[in-house]
C-alpha cells in the first residue's frame, strides 16, 4: 500500500510504538525551534525510536514516502543544523530514547555509548570507572553524544585532547538507505582503507544517523591547579600561552581568553558570579593544569610559571584557586558566557578559527572594521585561544534598535569571514554550518573542495533526504 502524508504517522507507530510518534503542535513544538530561537521548522511527525534497529526501520520507510528526515540530539545547536526546514515535509528522528552505555572497558580505555546519552552520563559513567572523558562543553547536562559527533565538538579541553574526531575509535550509523552500518571498533590502529567514519563526523546528520560511538578514556586527573590571569593584551595571552607549554607541557589542559565585555554581562546577568580579582583589565585567562598523578606539585608549577610571566609583562596580575570550589568558581563565569548572552538579547555570533599566532592580528582588525562598520556595536569576545578558536559575537549599541541591527548581519558577517580567510582561517571551529553558514560556505570554501564534498554527499544520500537544507 502507498505512503500518504496522512498514513505515515500511523506506520510510524506501528514502528516505535504510539507514545513515540509527536504528531500535535504543542507536543512537536520544543523540537522545531533551535536553542538560540533563531529558526524555527516544521514537521510531519517527531518520532522517538528506541533503539538502532527503530531508527533503520524509521529510515526505511521514511525513504519509502520519499520523505526527508532531520536527525536531533539534545537540540542544543548554536547553527539550526537540528532544526526542520519551514515547509513541513520532513519528520524528525530524535535520538534522545537511545541512551545506553553498551559497554566500558577499562583495559582498552574505551567506552561504547549510544546517541542519545547525554555528554553528563557519559563523563559520570567514566568517573565511576576511575577513567576521564575530556569532551568538556557548558551544555553537558544536556547535549548528547549524536549531536557531538555531527558537529565535531570542541570545548575547553581540545588543547590536550583534541575534538571529538580524535576522541573517536569507531561509530555505528543508520545509512540514508536504512542499512546499519557497524564499524564500532575500539582500535587506535587500523590501516585497511578509507577512515569512514571522520565522513559522518562532522557532517551534521548529512550522510546518515550515528546511532553509537566507541570513544576513548583517559586516567582520571588526580590534581589540578587554576588560575584566573589578568594579562594587558591578546598578544600577551598568546606569549603566555607559549610559556606554559614550554614549562608544563601536555599537563596545560585548558587556557581560555575572555574580554571585559564578556564579563560584565556575566556579572550583569549572573549575580552570584564575583571577580576573582580586585582589578580588572581589558583581557583575562583562564588556565588550567590538570595531572593523572596526585604526587606532582601542580600548584608549585603554575605559580612558578606566573611568577615568570608576570616578570616578563606577559601577565599582570593572577589568582590561583585554593580550593576546588575556587576553581570551580573560576570555571563558572565561564561555563556562564552563553546563558549571559543569550539574556542580554539579540547577538551577531560568529565561531571562528585562526592560527593560533594570528588571534591578536584578527582580533585587532576585525574590531576596527567593525567599529568603523557601526560606532558603538558592543564586541563580546572569548574563546579557546589554546588552540585558535575564537567567539567573536556582537550586540547593538545600547538604545539602537535590534531590528535594524538583525537586519545588517550579512554585512558584519562578511567583514569578519573576510578578515578570517585572509589569515588562512575557517568561518566554523566548532558549531558547524547548519543553516546559519549553508550559504557564506560557498564563497569561503575551495569549489574543488565543495566539489568532492557534493560527491561524497551523493555517495551516501543520492535521493537527498538527510537533513535537507544544512552544510550544503
Amino acid at each position: 500500500m502507498a505512503i500518504t502524508e496522512s498514513s505515515l504517522p500511523t506506520r510510524l507507530v506501528a514502528l516505535v510504538g504510539s507514545g513515540h510518534v509527536l504528531t500535535g503542535p504543542t507536543e512537536m513544538s520544543p523540537y522545531l525551534t533551535d536553542y538560540r530561537g533563531n529558526y524555527h521548522g516544521r514537521s510531519l511527525a517527531v518520532v522517538k525510536p528506541a533503539n538502532t534497529e527503530e531508527v533503520a526501520a524509521v529510515v526505511k520507510l521514511c525513504l519509502e514516502a520519499g520523505v526527508p528526515i532531520v536527525p536531533q540530539g539534545g537540540n542544543t545547536g548554536l547553527c539550526g543544523g537540528a532544526t526542520p526546514l519551514p515547509d513541513g515535509q520532513s519528520v524528525l528522528v530524535s535520538l534522545s530514547r537511545l541512551d545506553r552505555i553498551r559497554a566500558l572497558d577499562t583495559r582498552n580505555d574505551t567506552i561504547c555509548v549510544e546517541a542519545g546519552c547525554a555528554l553528563a552520563t557519559v563523563q559520570e559513567a567514566a568517573a565511576a570507572a576511575g577513567r576521564f572523558f575530556p569532551l568538556s562543553l557548558a551544555s553537558g547536562g544536556s547535549c548528547e553524544i549524536g549531536g557531538n559527533l555531527s558537529t565535531n565538538a570542541g570545548g575547553v579541553q581540545v588543547l590536550r585532547y583534541g575534538t571529538m574526531r580524535e576522541l573517536t575509535l569507531g561509530l555505528e550509523v543508520v545509512l540514508p538507505d536504512g542499512r546499519v552500518w557497524n564499524g564500532l571498533r575500539g582500535l587506535r590502529k587500523d590501516n585497511t582503507g578509507y577512515d569512514l567514519k571522520q565522513l559522518f563526523i562532522g557532517a551534521e546528520g548529512t550522510l546518515g544517523i550515528i546511532t553509537a560511538a566507541v570513544l576513548k578514556l583517559f586516567p582520571a586527573p588526580k590534581a589540578r591547579a587554576t588560575a584566573w590571569v589578568r594579562v594587558s593584551t591578546p598578544a600577551a595571552a598568546v606569549a603566555l600561552l607559549a610559556r606554559f607549554r614550554a614549562t608544563c607541557g601536555d599537563r596545560v589542559s585548558a587556557f581560555e581568553i575572555l574580554g571585559r565585555p564578556l564579563l560584565e554581562l556575566v556579572f550583569k546577568h549572573m549575580p552570584r558570579c564575583r571577580p576573582p580579582l580586585s582589578e580588572s583589565s581589558d583581557w583575562s585567562v583562564l588556565v588550567e593544569l590538570t595531572e593523572s598523578s596526585a604526587s606532582v606539585p601542580l600548584p608549585a608549577l603554575l605559580e612558578q610559571a606566573l611568577d615568570a610571566a608576570i616578570g616578563a609583562g606577559e601577565a599582570v596580575d593572577a589568582a590561583i584557586a585554593a580550593t576546588e570550589s575556587q576553581a570551580d568558581a573560576f570555571w563558572g563565569l565561564r561555563e556562564n558566557a552563553n546563558e549571559a548572552q543569550k539574556s542580554e538579547g539579540f547577538a551577531i555570533k560568529h565561531d571562528i578559527a585562526v592560527p593560533v599566532s594570528r588571534i591578536p592580528e584578527f582580533i585587532a582588525c576585525a574590531d576596527a572594521a567593525l567599529r568603523a562598520w557601526q560606532p558603538g556595536v558592543r564586541i563580546i569576545a572569548f574563546g579557546h585561544i589554546g588552540d585558535g578558536n575564537l567567539h567573536y559575537n556582537l550586540f547593538p549599541s545600547s538604545g539602537e534598535d535590534e531590528a535594524a541591527f538583525i537586519a545588517r548581519a550579512d554585512e558584519a558577517n562578511h567583514i569578519v569571514y573576510e578578515l578570517v580567510t585572509g589569515l588562512e582561517g575557517s568561518i566554523s571551529a566548532e558549531h558547524g554550518l547548519g543553516q546559519l553558514k549553508r550559504e557564506a560556505i560557498y564563497r569561503y570554501k575551495d569549489a574543488l573542495e565543495l566539489e568532492l564534498m557534493r560527491t561524497v554527499k551523493y555517495a551516501f544520500d543520492p535521493l537527498g533526504i538527510m537533513n535537507p537544507g544544512k552544510v550544503l
